[in-house]
């Protein structure tokens, strides 16, 4: 791919690859803002502002061998774009690849998921929001039901949602509320302490992490289609990323906005955390 087309280093091929990176360029069932399709070219764009390696990690680092498959096609409805994260990201999955997923709006994460078999991950959720609705504006499909599906598919005892700071009362008036820590919480006994609480409470030992930008606080993260105050810094999704370690499975990054993003920061630093999941995994094969 030209220069900026594909994530910075990611200059492998398919069959020798580590790591698969995918752009699901998808936002039709974003609910205030739209403009999340357009993340994957601004991210892979930010992502030659780095070095290639990062120092805390160590010098001589590990660094895993990365695939850009590029991304999936555009659709409108959420049913085609499943089927084509299927076609994309299924074979990586099953080949034992680690996926990195560029969305997009937050329902890019409900077939990646599923083409994970119920038995092998736990979600963990980096999210302003529960996302925990039945269906939300008709569809059981949206960006609003992500955990929802995930909990369909894997159990309510491995899913776990962090950050959040904002719940409908639908969510939380019924039997089988979604297992969360709010921010503010989090703000008080402290990182750590709280993905510790995520790690106790799901089964399935391998984490697949996603990340829904505006789990950071908007003054971080201002580029995302539903700001919300009071979020994480963006220090403790760093944390969580190197704490998950060993355990991760796989990362997606949604909900950018580079509409919403002038300056590009959004962006910036959704490419810093693909970075640093990327170090963490290359830290893992050399072990």
């Amino acid at each position: 791919m030209p220069y900026g087309t594909s994530y910075a280093g990611a200059d492998s091929d398919y069959d020798d690859a580590d790591i698969v990176i995918v752009g699901v360029p998808y936002d039709h069932t974003s609910c205030f803002r739209a403009g999340s399709r357009e993340a994957p070219a601004a991210i892979r764009r930010a992502s030659y502002n780095f070095e290639e390696t990062h120092f805390e990690h160590g010098v001589g680092q590990t660094r895993p061998r990365v695939h850009d498959y590029g991304n999936c096609d555009e659709y409108f409805l959420p049913e085609d774009m499943f089927d084509d994260v299927n076609f994309a990201l299924g074979p990586a999955i099953r080949d034992g690849k680690f996926t990195i997923a560029i969305g997009g709006e937050h329902s890019v994460n409900i077939p990646i998921i599923r083409n994970f078999d119920k038995d092998d991950i736990s979600l963990i959720s980096i999210d302003a929001h529960l996302d925990s609705r039945d269906e939300y504006m008709g569809s059981p499909n949206s960006h609003a039901c992500i955990t929802r599906r995930a909990a369909e598919h894997l159990g309510m005892e491995n899913v776990f949602v962090l950050g959040v700071r904002s719940i409908s009362e639908e969510e939380l008036d019924r039997d089988d509320v979604i297992p969360y820590i709010d921010s503010y919480t989090m703000m008080e006994k402290g990182v750590e302490w709280a993905f510790g609480q995520a790690l106790e409470h799901v089964h399935n030992e391998r984490i697949y992490l996603t990340l829904d930008i505006d789990g950071i606080d908007p003054a971080f993260a201002p580029g995302t289609g539903t700001q919300e105050p009071f979020g994480l810094m963006p220090i403790d999704v760093k944390k969580i990323i190197n704490m998950a370690g060993k355990r991760l499975a796989g990362f997606d990054v949604v909900e950018v906005c580079p509409p919403a993003d002038p300056s590009g920061i959004t962006a910036n630093l959704a490419a810093r955390y693909i970075n640093e999941v990327i170090a963490v995994h290359g830290k893992n094969l050399a072990r």
